[in-house]
C-alpha cells in the first residue's frame, strides 16, 4: 500500500475544481481545504474526509481513496448547493486528473447526503467519489 499519492490527489482535485468555469460562476474562487477565518462566502466548498485502503498489485503500490466534497450555503433551499454539487461531480468525472506523483486509474462518484445543518438556515452536500490511483515510482533500487 501506498499513501504516499494522497496530497498529489488533493492538489489535482482542487486544481480541477478551481479551474471550473461553471462551478466558479456559482461560488468564485470559495473553495477551501481549511475554511478561513472571519466572514466567509455564502456558498462554498471545501475537501473534505478521506479513507485509504490498499489497492497494490504484483506491479506496483496503490491505493483506493475515498474522499468528500463538501458545498454549504446559506442561501435559501437547496437548488444553489444542488447546482454547485453537480458542477463539482461533473468536473471531477469529466476531466482527466494528472498527479504530480502516480496516476489516477479510475475516478467513480459514490454517493451524496443532501441535509439542513445549524440553525436549519444552512444547507450542506457531501459528495464521496472513489479514486483509484497507482504510484509509477520504481519500487526497486538499482
Amino acid at each position: 500500500m501506498t499513501y504516499a499519492l494522497s496530497a498529489s490527489l488533493q492538489t489535482a482535485v482542487y486544481e480541477t475544481l478551481a479551474a471550473d468555469a461553471r462551478l466558479s460562476d456559482l461560488v468564485g474562487a470559495a473553495i477551501y481545504d481549511r475554511v478561513p477565518a472571519g466572514a466567509i462566502p455564502i456558498t462554498y466548498v471545501t475537501l473534505g474526509d478521506e479513507d485509504v485502503r490498499d489497492r497494490s498489485d504484483k506491479d506496483g503500490g496503490g491505493a483506493w481513496h475515498d474522499f468528500t466534497v463538501t458545498v454549504i450555503t446559506e442561501a435559501s433551499g437547496f437548488k444553489i448547493a444542488k447546482e454547485a454539487a453537480g458542477a463539482i461531480s461533473d468536473a471531477l468525472l469529466g476531466n482527466e486528473m494528472t498527479l504530480g506523483r502516480g496516476r489516477v486509474v479510475g475516478l467513480w462518484f459514490r454517493s451524496a447526503r443532501a441535509r439542513r445543518i445549524g440553525s436549519a438556515d444552512q444547507r450542506r452536500i457531501d459528495l464521496r467519489f472513489r479514486a483509484q490511483v497507482e504510484d509509477q515510482q520504481s519500487t526497486n533500487a538499482e
